[in-house]
């Protein structure tokens, strides 16, 4: 044991430790029995590929710049919860790394495969089981996409909150614990879960819960399957809590001189004790990248983006006192949206926003962050963290979402200048270490991964990472489940 800590350290040092700049995960890879790929054939049928040209596809994730050494050896497509099953059992049995795959639109290197083995796209597995609208819930497969579900819920008038980037699935969004612009209303993935069904390492399919809305039945199984990021189990049902669709809204946008102004407006309307739905804000240098990509003449100042709903009236109000708080720190055009397609246009460039910045510079990669900090701290981490990035010779953008105090930033920088990718790193880790100091974290909503993995001894402590490690240890005891994930390489018992 002592050994293979001193082994686990030794790479640390190059990748995933403390004070790692290294973004290429770096792995050990044995070929996968050629007993394996019979048994995944039996199970599988045709829902199964060992081409490389999709094996490449799976093993570089859509909106990541980190890479690993090697792809998966095999990407099967499970139809059903029983062949996920059969899937885990036999890669168990032969000792065969499993990577989760669902909409590939995590930024964390979360579907990266650094040990090759077994890709599980969930893509086919998208049913909605069961609609409970009396309940306010529904049960479904985990890889169908949130935008999706809202399209079949809409005409029940129930919809769920929770809005990521597009093409984000709800198996993937509950593994990444996310949430999204609508967090500061509804809750992230955490809240708006009731009930899993997880395969485990051994092939055990696990149902952590009931559809009841509260429990206090033992160990909250479902929220720590909630943020595992596929360490722990393949989750294979998911039943999510849904709201009524608002009966109005109103959508009101309003400028400032500098962005902590924006911020202390955005803290100053959730003390005011209004029901805001979303609070969004955008620096100028974002708000000149959506003119670009867009063709639009917006002030390329700092912008706040507002939405109340409720009532007719009640929405209303609430867009007045708050015009009120805004001007009271030095806002300006203080404009507002009640016609569904003037709001829904409003809301598009807030959704486009990070392709927006590729307009700016077309051939380079982005380096998105994820702080957070308590709501009172936003204001002066958000202005420290703009110093510096207007001090930096990359192009930076701030979009935050206000209300909950997460920000992010989105780096570009040119994959093919290391210089250019250790300054962006510079930058990603000055806000890390200063939201960390102000009792932050290092992620709001996107999740560790490989990325993120080096922060978290100083956010969480050892001995909070250790029970982390137990936990996998016994529910994963041969580690086949994503390894080089979440739990820092330097982590031993």
């Amino acid at each position: 044991l002592i050994l293979d800590c001193l082994l686990l350290i030794s790479k640390s040092k190059s990748f995933g430790g403390k004070g790692s700049t290294d973004y290429v995960v770096k792995g050990s890879h044995k070929e996968v029995p050629q007993e394996l790929i019979q048994e995944l054939k039996a199970i599988c049928k045709d829902n199964m590929t060992m081409d490389y040209d999709e094996r490449y596809f799976h093993g570089k994730p859509q909106n990541s710049f980190h890479k690993a050494t090697n792809i998966p050896d095999v990407i099967v497509f499970p139809r059903s919860e029983e062949e996920v099953s059969k899937i885990v059992t036999s890669c168990n049995k032969h000792k065969v790394p499993i990577v989760p795959y669902g909409g590939a639109t995590s930024i964390e290197g979360h579907t990266l495969s650094p040990n090759g083995g077994v890709c599980i796209d969930m893509s086919l597995m998208t049913r909605v089981k069961s609609l409970n609208v009396k309940d306010m819930d529904v049960v479904v497969e985990p890889g169908i996409g949130w935008m999706e579900l809202n399209e079949y819920l809409e005409p029940y008038g129930l919809f769920f909150p929770l809005d990521p980037g597009p093409g984000a699935t709800i198996g993937g969004m509950c593994a990444t614990r996310c949430s999204g612009s609508l967090a500061v209303r509804y809750g992230t993935m955490r809240e708006n879960v009731i009930n899993l069904k997880v395969v485990l390492a051994n092939g055990e399919v696990v149902k952590t819960g009931s559809r009841a809305r509260k429990s206090a039945a033992g160990y909250d199984l479902t929220r720590l399957m909630i943020g595992s990021e596929g360490t722990l189990g393949v989750i294979t049902e998911v039943t999510l809590r849904l709201q009524k669709i608002p009966q109005y809204s109103v959508v009101a946008m309003c400028n400032f001189p500098t962005i902590k102004d924006a911020a202390e407006v955005a803290i100053a309307t959730m003390h005011s004790g209004i029901q805001v739905s979303r609070v969004e804000l955008l620096d100028e240098v974002q708000v000149r990248a959506l003119n670009i990509a867009n063709g639009k003449n917006l002030p390329e100042v700092p912008t706040l983006m507002f939405e109340f709903i409720g009532t007719e009236a009640y929405s209303r109000e609430q867009t007045l006192i708050v015009q009120k708080i805004a001007l009271e720190h030095n806002g300006t055009d203080f404009v507002f949206a009640e016609d569904p397609e003037a709001k829904k246009e409003l809301w598009k460039i807030r959704k486009e926003a990070l392709w927006a910045c590729f307009a700016m510079q077309p051939n380079f990669e982005a380096m998105i962050t994820d702080v957070c900090v308590p709501l009172s701290r936003l204001a002066e981490l958000i202005s420290r963290s703009k110093q510096e990035l207007d001090s930096s010779s990359l192009v930076c953008t701030v979009i935050a979402h206000a209300g909950d105090g997460n920000f992010h930033t989105v780096i570009l920088f040119d994959p093919n200048q290391e210089k250019q990718r250790k300054e962006a790193e510079r930058l990603n880790h000055f806000m890390v270490h200063t939201a960390l100091d102000m009792e932050g974290t290092c992620t709001g909503e996107h999740g560790v991964g490989t990325g993120k993995m080096k922060y978290l001894e100083k956010e969480l402590g050892m001995e909070a990472l250790r029970t982390m490690k137990r936990i996998k240890t016994a529910l994963d005891p041969n580690g086949i489940m994503n390894p080089g994930k979440l739990i820092p390489p330097h982590v031993c018992l």
